[in-house]
């Protein structure tokens, strides 16, 4: 009993934080229809997507208040990283393979260059910066920064194009709003009640400037909110007993957030990333569905982990490690690196993606949750790969 209530908010939460970022993706894909593809995955889907890792991290640093809301934050930036870099591709070329669309996935390899490399760098940066025992503001203010040269570069690299109108949108999208022949209290009562923001906000009316926006903030309070919610009960689940009101004490697993966030927390957020990546390579814009994960992993390691850092840095003060928060960041930053690595070269190798490629993706994600699971509960065999680990993170320059 005492996981039933805080595992059924999550899946609660799962679904609140999956409706609210289809109107939020339908209201910036609207805004950003001048990008060309590849960066509009990068961009503008990426972060429609990471969202929620954003808010998550945010709840988790400010609502527990110490290092321990920290290390919730990076187990939700780099759990999530990790499930978009392998489980996100793989779904993506097994739908395209098992729906006969295709046999296989071609995927440019300028955009996995670009997006791999600068990846790549990020995550070099993030083991090297965040390395010590303290934490300032000026560490989440480099985060962002690496993050606003990257969305520098791609919108200045974008192929330029004619700008798209309105009705010229409504006509090339497929997936676009249908408006409801119904009246104004009537769309919002049965929008709130399905969770469909589009529907209580757009009405009888197809998605415009003037609508978009009032959908894009919505949608974000609606996600922040769900985010609210799913830390709380990563909290309850790892807390040796929590308090529910009106229904008593319950015992949770009494394990460290670090670990229920890189899997519950992670996998939760990481929802409107595998089905907006499912649907771009439904619709055959392959480039946009892998860059997608590969832009949400920049999103989340540089923003939505350095965001909250430089906040609660400036406001309230450094945040102060403690050595196994160190040595676990330190084990799971480098075994993130190790699986980009591991990736990029799957799709960046060889012109064609296919099943078997898809099922290795699957089993290297299969080997993090063993590997998360047994350092959870002090496997040997698992401290030890820890060790070799955090060892390879000490080799790197300014990390000793």
């Amino acid at each position: 009993m005492g996981l039933i209530i805080p595992i059924v908010l999550v899946a609660i939460c799962s679904v609140v934080i999956w409706r609210a970022v289809d109107g939020f993706s339908t209201a910036s894909e609207y805004l950003g229809r001048n990008l060309s593809d590849g960066v509009r995955g990068a961009t503008i889907n990426a972060i429609a997507s990471s969202m929620p890792e954003l808010f998550t991290s945010i709840f988790f640093l400010f609502y527990l208040n110490d290092v321990d809301g920290f290390s919730g934050g990076i187990g939700t930036t780099a759990g999530s990283a990790i499930f978009n870099g392998q489980i996100i591709p793989a779904l993506v070329i097994l739908v395209v393979v098992f729906s006969g669309a295709a046999k296989y996935v071609k995927v440019s390899q300028k955009v996995i260059l670009r997006d791999g490399i600068a990846l790549i760098g990020a995550e070099l940066i993030l083991i090297i910066l965040i390395s010590g025992e303290t934490l300032y503001w000026w560490h989440g203010g480099i985060l962002m920064l690496m993050y606003g040269v990257y969305l520098t570069y791609m919108l200045w690299s974008m192929t330029k194009g004619e700008k798209m109108t309105t009705d010229e949108f409504h006509e090339q999208s497929d997936d676009g709003y249908e408006p409801k022949d119904e009246k104004r209290h009537h769309a919002v009562i049965k929008g709130g009640m399905t969770i469909d923001l589009e529907r209580m906000i757009l009405g009888r009316n197809r998605i415009t400037d003037a609508n978009a926006w009032p959908l894009l903030i919505i949608s974000t309070l609606t996600i922040a909110l769900s985010c609210y919610f799913l830390v709380l009960a990563c909290e309850w689940i790892g807390s040796e007993s929590y308090y529910v009101p009106f229904l008593g004490t319950f015992e949770g697993l009494g394990i460290p957030i670090l670990f229920v966030a890189l899997i519950i927390a992670s996998m939760a957020s990481s929802i409107p990333d595998t089905i907006i990546s499912m649907k771009d390579a439904q619709k055959g814009n392959y480039d946009d569905a892998i860059s997608n994960a590969f832009g949400s992993n920049m999103f989340d390691v540089c923003f939505a982990l350095g965001f909250p850092l430089f906040m609660y840095g400036i406001l309230i003060g450094p945040i102060e490690m403690d050595q196994f928060i160190i040595e676990l960041s330190a084990e799971l930053r480098m075994l993130l690196l190790l699986m980009t690595l591991v990736v990029f070269s799957i799709f960046f190798f060889g012109k064609y993606v296919g099943k078997m490629k898809a099922y290795l993706l699957l089993v290297i994600y299969a080997f993090f949750v063993v590997y998360v699971v047994g350092r959870s509960t002090g496997n040997e065999f698992i401290a030890a790969i820890g060790s070799v680990l955090r060892e390879m993170v000490y080799m790197l320059p300014f990390t000793q």
